[in-house]
């Protein structure tokens, strides 16, 4: 694969980085605003972007819906699953039953 031009970015706030595909999302930027800890933490960066579209940001906050609704997000993908009920555990959570 060879690099073009078009595939060489800068984002708003000056980094500069290669995407191949059309996304818009600076992966420097998403590394940066990833959180040290909590529920969030243990994601992917797409994983992590779906859950907080949906206002999602603790354990508490993804137990009020069903693991159908979370795997049906844009971004979560098979390995996430795993992660959150991990998460969910720790807090003696579970998904919403439908």
């Amino acid at each position: 694969m060879t690099s073009t031009a078009s595939n060489n970015r800068t984002c708003k706030k000056g980094h500069h980085y290669f995407k191949t595909s059309d996304c818009p999302t600076c992966p420097i930027c998403e590394q940066e605003r990833k959180p040290d800890s909590g529920l969030l933490s243990v994601l992917s960066a797409p994983a992590r972007r779906a859950l907080e579209n949906k206002g999602i940001e603790t354990a508490q906050d993804l137990s009020k819906y069903s693991k159908k609704e979370i795997i049906s997000l844009h971004g979560i993908g098979p390995s996430s699953i795993p992660k959150l009920l991990e998460e969910l555990k720790k807090h003696d959570l579970n998904f919403k039953i439908v």
